[in-house]
C-alpha cells in the first residue's frame, strides 16, 4: 500500500444513495482530508441485472450536493473486467483459485444433506484440487464459476478501526465464489482487487460486512498484497428499531435536497450518527475535516431521530448567508407552481423569515405570499376582520397611496391609523396581516409590508 492515506466510497447503483452509505461516504472522506490524503469514488455496477444508469446519476449528484467532492473517479467495475480476468488467470495459475462445476441443484441437495445431518451448511470443496485427488470429469458445455481456495486451517486476524481486535477462523469460511460462469466478478473478488489496484490505505464500510473481511483478507494474502485499515461503522436504526437499508425505510438523500434541507446541516447530522467531537452538537463541513482522525467512531448503532436533523438544519439555516438562501427558496417557490425569478427572491425577505423556519420549504411557504394570491382562513376572517375595523382599514389603504414606501413610513401611517379610529396596535395589524399575507401572525408587521409593493398592499386591503 502507499504511504498516502487513500480512502474510497464504493456504493452499488441498484437504487439511490441511502443514508448508510452517505454517513460512510463522510467518514471516508473526513479521514483522507483531515490527512491530506485523496478520496476516490468507484462505482460497483456488476450486479448488472440490478444497477441502473439513473442510480448512477442520482448517486453523482447526492454526492455533488453533500459537497464530497473526490480526487479519482467514478470508477466503474464493468470497465474493468479485463483487468479481473488477469487477476483470475493468475490465481489459477498458482492454486489460489479453482474452477467449480457443480450446478445449483447439485449444491442445493448439498445444503439439504448438511442441514439434515445437524451440519453447518457451506461448499464440501468438491472441485478443489488436493495432492491425490481425482476430480470428477468436467461437463460438457458447461462454464464453471471460479472460486477462491480458502486456507483450511488458522485465524484471520485484524485490529478494526471501530470494532477493536477482530478474529475469525478460517474453518467458519468455505471456499467462495469470485467469478461468476460468465466471467463476471463477485464482490468479495473485485472489491480487494480495486482496493489494491487504487492503494486504498483505509476502508470505513457498514458492520455487515465484517463477515466478507476474512475472505478479503485472504485473497489480499494470495496475491502478496498488504492490507488496508478496516473500520466496520455501526447500523443506523430506524424509529421502530431495524436497520435503515435501502430495502427498508431507508429515503434518498437526494429526497431531503428536495425537502429544504442543507447540505451542510446533512453532514453534521450524519456525522454524530457514530462519531462525536466531545459536546459539540453543531458544526460546519470544515470542521469536521479539522476534528476527524479516526477516533472517537462509536461501535454501538446510531438512531435515526428525523426531529433532530430538523433541528440541526433549523439552527445552520439560522446562519446560512441570505443571498445564498434566495437562490434556494427561488428553487422552492417555483417547486410551488410559482413564476419566480432568483432575483425577485430578496435577502431580506429570507433574513426576516428564518428564524421561523426549520427548512427552505418552510421559507418558501412564507415568501409565497410575495409572488402569487393569498387565501385568508374563513375562521381567522371573521375573528378578525370586523365592521369596527373595516372604515380603518380602507383609511390605512389610502394613507400608503401617500408615503414613501419603507419600513419607517409604514410604522408610522398605521400608527396614525389607530390613532385616528381609537383603535389598539393588535386590532389594525391583525387584520392587516390576515388580508395582505393570509395569516395572523408574522413578524413586525411594517417589516414584513415594506418587502411588499405598496400597490399590492393597497389592493389585498381594499378587498375587505
Amino acid at each position: 500500500m502507499s504511504s498516502k492515506i487513500r480512502t474510497r466510497i464504493a456504493p452499488s447503483p441498484t437504487g439511490f444513495l441511502h443514508l448508510g452509505t452517505a454517513r460512510t461516504a463522510l467518514y471516508s472522506w473526513a479521514y483522507a482530508r483531515h490527512h491530506g490524503g485523496e478520496f476516490v469514488l468507484r462505482i460497483e455496477d456488476t450486479d448488472v441485472s440490478r444497477s441502473t444508469q439513473d442510480s448512477v446519476d442520482q448517486i453523482l449528484q447526492s454526492m455533488h450536493w453533500l459537497g464530497l467532492d473526490y480526487d479519482e473517479g467514478p470508477v466503474y467495475q464493468m470497465q474493468r473486467l479485463d483487468r479481473y480476468a488477469e487477476v483470475l488467470a493468475r490465481m489459477l495459475a498458482e492454486g489460489t483459485a479453482y474452477a467449480c462445476y457443480s450446478s445449483p441443484e447439485e449444491l442445493d441437495a448439498l445444503r439439504e444433506a448438511q442441514k439434515a445431518r445437524g451440519e453447518k451448511t457451506g461448499y464440501d470443496g468438491r472441485w478443489r484440487p488436493a495432492p491425490g485427488k481425482v476430480l470428477p470429469t468436467p461437463p460438457e458445455g458447461v462454464k464453471p464459476v471460479i472460486r477462491f481456495a480458502n486456507p483450511r486451517d488458522g485465524v484471520v486476524r485484524w485490529d478494526d478501526l471501530v470494532k477493536g481486535p477482530i478474529a475469525i477462523g478460517n474453518q467458519e469460511i468455505d471456499d467462495l465464489i469470485i467469478a461468476r460462469a460468465d466471467g463476471v466478478p463477485t464482490y468479495n473478488f473485485a472489491v480487494v482487487v480495486d482496493d489494491i489496484d487504487m492503494a486504498i490505505s483505509h476502508v470505513f464500510r457498514g458492520d455487515e460486512h465484517i463477515n466478507n473481511t476474512p475472505w478479503q483478507i485472504n485473497i489480499y494474502r494470495a496475491l502478496g498484497a498488504s492490507l488496508p485499515a478496516f473500520g466496520h461503522l455501526p447500523v443506523i436504526l430506524g424509529d421502530d428499531g431495524l436497520k435503515l437499508s435501502k430495502r427498508r425505510g431507508a429515503v434518498a438523500v437526494s429526497a431531503y435536497e428536495d425537502e429544504g434541507y442543507l447540505p451542510e446541516a446533512m453532514l453534521n447530522y450524519l456525522a454524530r450518527l457514530g462519531w462525536s467531537h466531545g459536546d459539540d452538537e453543531l458544526f460546519s463541513p470544515a470542521q469536521i475535516v479539522s476534528w476527524f482522525d479516526g477516533s472517537h467512531l462509536s461501535k454501538s448503532p446510531a438512531m435515526w431521530d428525523a426531529a433532530k436533523l430538523t433541528w440541526v438544519n433549523a439552527q445552520h439555516l439560522k446562519q446560512t448567508d441570505d443571498a445564498r438562501l434566495a437562490a434556494l427558496v427561488a428553487v422552492q417557490l417555483r417547486r410551488l407552481g410559482l413564476a419566480v425569478d432568483d432575483a425577485a427572491v430578496t435577502p431580506a425577505m429570507c433574513a426576516l423569515f428564518k428564524d421561523r423556519c426549520n427548512t427552505t420549504v418552510e421559507l418558501a411557504q412564507w415568501l409565497a405570499m410575495y409572488f402569487g394570491p393569498v387565501t385568508p382562513q374563513p375562521d381567522e376572517l371573521a375573528q378578525h376582520l370586523t365592521d369596527a375595523v373595516r372604515p380603518a382599514l380602507n383609511a390605512l389603504a389610502d394613507r400608503f397611496a401617500t408615503i414613501a414606501w419603507d419600513k419607517a413610513s409604514i410604522a408610522l401611517a398605521i400608527k396614525e391609523v389607530i390613532a385616528a379610529h381609537g383603535l389598539k396596535m393588535p386590532q389594525l395589524a391583525i387584520p392587516v396581516r390576515v388580508l395582505v399575507c393570509g395569516r395572523a401572525q408574522t413578524p413586525s408587521v411594517d417589516a414584513v409590508l415594506a418587502l411588499f409593493s405598496s400597490e399590492v398592499v393597497q389592493e389585498r386591503l381594499r378587498n375587505a
